[in-house]
């Protein structure tokens, strides 16, 4: 169930941070860019999947996220859960247990035999849906994802992620438009606090990442 007291939005968001560099779910790397899969080229990488390997961690973070998500719309705002395939899947399994709320995923496409449906499990007329996933960048999948739950009949205003990129200014308003509000416990911003208060990475190498920050679509890789 949903925990009845939690941190403040801050302390989740440090707290957050420091669980994904723990598990080594940041990578950063300048010398080495990884590309995304719109071309983008960036220093920085995370790997949210990893989560479900660690189960206090992946459990603390679903109690902060529940908790997010039920102070900013209400205890009984939502009537099922879904999922977004792949990652959102367990992500979202364990958010409809805290919120004792039914269970769904979104396909990305339809499976191409049999029903050939999006929607996998009950999900009827009317019902508020919560879309959940690991992340989100720049906004595009979640609106596939709304779309299709919207096709059944159902509503979806909120999708609720534990990681939010923070570093494309378009995103917020692309999701409003589409009548969608995001939830996150943390972006790369926090990300990159938390790491230089480790020292888990050199100085040099958060500085690239800083700068990739600030902005994203006309960052270089040293040397190139």
């Amino acid at each position: 169930m949903i925990p009845s007291s939690y941190p403040d939005r801050a302390t989740m968001a440090r707290l957050t941070a420091r669980m994904l560099l723990d598990i080594k779910a940041v990578h950063f790397n300048a010398t080495e860019p990884f590309t995304f899969a719109s071309g983008l080229r960036a220093p920085t990488y995370i790997d949210c999947r990893k989560l479900i390997s660690y189960p206090r961690i992946r459990s603390t973070l679903m109690d902060f996220l529940s908790c997010t998500v039920t102070e900013a719309a209400g205890l009984e705002a939502f009537d099922n859960v879904a999922g977004g395939e792949t990652a959102g899947i367990p992500f979202a399994a364990l958010m409809a247990e805290r919120m004792a709320l039914p269970m769904t995923y979104v396909r990305k496409k339809p499976k191409g035999y049999g029903r050939n449906a999006r929607i996998e499990g009950d999900m009827t007329e009317g019902q508020r849906v919560l879309l959940v996933e690991d992340l989100t960048t720049d906004g595009g999948s979640k609106l596939s994802f709304v779309d299709a739950i919207r096709d059944t009949g159902a509503e979806c205003g909120h999708t609720a992620v534990i990681f939010y990129y923070g570093i494309f200014n378009e995103t917020p308003k692309r999701l409003a438009d589409h009548g969608v509000r995001l939830h996150y416990l943390c972006t790369w911003w926090d990300v990159l606090t938390e790491a230089r208060a480790r020292g888990d990475f050199d100085g040099q190498t958060l500085a690239e990442v800083e700068k990739f920050l600030h902005a994203p679509r006309d960052w270089v890789a040293p040397g190139s």
